[in-house]
């Protein structure tokens, strides 16, 4: 795949070359020089570049990248066997249960997820891992035990800024770890919050303005599309982004004494060796692995079986895939509870009730806004008023209305629309009388 001749080079952390073979960006510490590992029936190869057909050559990125010498990338060295799938899961759950306390069943949804980092992009939709709690919980210490092992894993902390956030995920494309992911500033979070909601989901990449050289604008796009791990105390506001999470709440229960207090130099060195193992589980399983469409639960929303269906498709055993199904409807449950409290939940229960009488053609506003105030108004510190309730018809719920005779009015044909949205919000939708 080498040659002397004098290409323009373009540098990259992996690729899929025209013969079928798979290239991954490796770092070898002895030599301190990055290389490519390329897999392709059956067997590895090394190179220093790869010459493809279009007349580029593939350089791997330098040793000397500020983000690999300083470890805040984390790659793998060559390529080592494993054995069987069990084998190396039996080596991870090892691994992660001598340097972190979680519950019995979080320990084989981190393994899995872990693997799961590896052949993410054989899949379209994923799910996000997140360690919960307060300072000393715990919760950084398994933030980097489990990323320690993730696929070109970016370790990051809330103490960065977002630019170079962006840059990184679009160069590796690789899992983004996340410490203290509670920002404070507003504008921060908001970027922050770009790049997981645009980042379970492939073909969504996050378009930024540049200036070049000129002073001209230069929109660019970034691809976020991977898997991602944060260590958080709180929560984000976001009820469809707090969807896309498995979380384990940290700090519930004695830390087990057998857990060393700092992390011994070996947790690197063990690691490593790890993630060579992976890697080569990468290279066996990517090609052949994809959604299991048996395993969507009727019982969970379309979001959350979207995104826990590609974890699922990889775990062969029943326990942890029980394990992950009892925690989704968990987080399920949590958030029908949560929608079922907000304002639109308590309109849609009123509106319901309202266009449930098949003997009317409309619903004046006035007496939902009654109706609403009576019933919730004193769980609100502002008035109820027509504006108010008309605002949370159109632009939340997206319900019609219109004005006849001076009087706006809802239609009794938004009653079928209302049901849809009752489901949606936790609420028993009323049947016509």
């Amino acid at each position: 795949m080498n040659s002397s001749k004098n290409l323009p080079t373009l540098r990259t952390a992996a690729a899929k070359l025209p013969d079928g073979a798979l290239a991954e960006l490796i770092y070898e510490p002895a030599t301190e020089r990055t290389r490519f590992a390329a897999y392709q029936d059956g067997a590895v190869t090394l190179h220093d570049s790869i010459d493809l057909p279009s007349g580029e050559r593939l350089m791997p990125i330098a040793a000397q990248n500020n983000l690999i010498r300083h470890a805040a990338v984390l790659l793998p060295a060559q390529p080592e066997g494993y054995g069987t799938t069990v084998d190396l899961i039996g080596e991870i759950e090892t691994y992660l249960r001598r340097y972190v306390d979680l519950s019995p069943a979080f320990f084989g949804i981190a393994t899995h997820y872990i693997l799961l980092t590896w052949v993410y992009d054989a899949f379209n939709e994923l799910p996000y891992l997140r360690l919960r709690g307060e300072p000393g919980s715990g919760k950084t210490r398994a933030l980097i035990v489990i990323g320690s092992l993730c696929y070109k894993a970016f370790l990051a902390s809330g103490a960065a800024t977002v630019s170079p956030i962006f840059h990184t995920l679009d160069t590796f494309r690789g899992t983004f770890v996340f410490d203290e992911a509670d920002f404070r500033f507003s504008d921060e979070k908001a970027e922050l919050v770009k790049i997981f909601n645009n980042g379970n989901v492939r073909g969504f990449p996050v378009l930024r303005t540049a200036i070049s050289a000129k002073r001209e604008f230069d929109p660019q796009a970034f691809m976020v599309f991977g898997p991602k791990i944060v260590a958080m105390r709180h929560a984000f506001e976001d009820r469809a982004l707090e969807s896309r999470f498995i979380t384990e709440e940290m700090g519930q229960r004695p830390m087990r004494s057998d857990i060393p207090i700092n992390l011994p130099d070996i947790q690197r060195a063990e690691a490593q060796t790890l993630r060579s193992k992976l890697l080569m589980y990468r290279f066996r399983t990517v090609g052949s692995i994809g959604i299991n469409d048996s395993l969507v639960d009727p019982a969970l929303s379309s979001r959350l079986n979207q995104i826990l269906v590609p974890l699922l498709s990889i775990i062969d055993d029943d326990a942890v895939r029980a394990d992950i199904a009892a925690a989704a409807r968990t987080l399920d449950q949590n958030l029908q509870g949560e929608r079922a409290a907000t304002p639109e939940a308590h309109l849609l229960e009123v509106l319901s009730e309202a266009l449930a009488d098949p003997t009317r053609k409309v619903v004046p506003l006035a007496e939902i806004v009654s109706s609403f105030a009576t019933r919730f108004g004193t769980e609100y510190e502002r008035p109820i008023t027509a504006r108010y309730i008309g605002s949370l018809l159109r632009t939340r719920l997206h319900l019609a209305s219109y004005k006849t005779h001076g009087t706006y009015v809802v239609p009794i044909g938004e009653k079928a629309k209302a049901d849809v949205l009752c489901a949606r919000y936790g609420v028993t939708p009323h049947k016509l009388v």
